[in-house]
């Protein structure tokens, strides 16, 4: 069966998210795609991010601002909200790519076999949107891929809804790279149906939490171990490692 008509609810978590979040909502404005639920949990700002958000009110759906217990617990607020058929989410300091990226993900997601979609990521220069700096490439999905160092760019990562009724969202039981332990969990563990789709759909700025200095690189990557082993998939960790080396050297001279 063919739905013709997928709800996607798009979800934006957000703290202190001034300076950012007017071109993330920006960019979920210009969409094509009507049938759209957007979403923003917010941690209690008090920078006017929520003055932002009120300013665009006509274009969110639901607006919660309230403290969590960090960015992971947030998008399980904001998938217990989704009322959509398809979940995903862009961050408050990134973009959708251009107009069409919604309308491309449900094209792709309302076929009945398929269960999630991902595509490729830009990392963008903080103050110039259109500067390049690294181009995530992603490919399509194989078992054992994890183990290698691969991961789809978790902001272009589609789900239906049903996949998270079934498996769960994400996990509190780790300091750095719940999303991926997410991902993981849906593609290596659970072998649920995904497509990649070889076309940029968010633009990201350079300077994200995890990439921010060596050691939250080191303990994200020990994180993600854990959590390979915590779903039984086994990682050999040189391999591993090596694999995230050539993946980063790629993004940086392939664009």
């Amino acid at each position: 069966m063919i739905i013709k008509h997928v709800k996607i609810s798009l979800i934006t978590v957000s703290f202190n998210s001034a300076h950012t979040i007017g071109d993330t909502i920006a960019s979920v404005r210009e969409q094509n795609y009507p049938n759209l639920e957007y979403i923003i949990i917010d941690g209690g700002s008090s920078d006017g991010t929520l003055t932002v958000i009120k300013q665009n009110s006509d274009v969110i759906d639901h607006a919660v601002s309230e403290q969590d217990d960090g960015i992971y617990d947030a998008m399980n607020k904001g998938i217990n909200l989704a009322s959509g058929e398809v979940i995903g989410f862009i961050n408050s300091d990134d973009m959708l790519a251009d107009s069409t990226v919604l309308q491309q993900i449900a094209e792709v997601l309302r076929q009945e076999e398929i269960d999630a979609c991902y595509a490729d990521l830009v990392y963008v220069q903080q103050t110039d949107r259109d500067k390049v700096i690294r181009y995530w490439r992603s490919s399509a999905f194989k078992l054992g891929l994890f183990g290698r160092g691969w991961s789809p760019p978790h902001p272009t990562f589609y789900v239906k809804k049903s996949v998270y009724e079934q498996f769960g969202g994400f996990s509190l039981d780790y300091k750095m790279g719940n999303d991926i332990e997410l991902m993981l969990r849906f593609l290596e563990r659970y072998q649920v149906k995904s497509l990649y789709v070889p076309k940029t759909w968010v633009k990201m700025r350079i300077g994200g939490v995890s990439n921010q200095s060596p050691g939250n690189i080191i303990l994200q990557n020990k994180e993600i171990i854990k959590a390979a082993k915590n779903n039984g998939i086994s990682f050999f960790v040189p391999l591993f490692v090596l694999g995230k080396i050539k993946d980063r050297l790629i993004q940086y001279l392939f664009k």
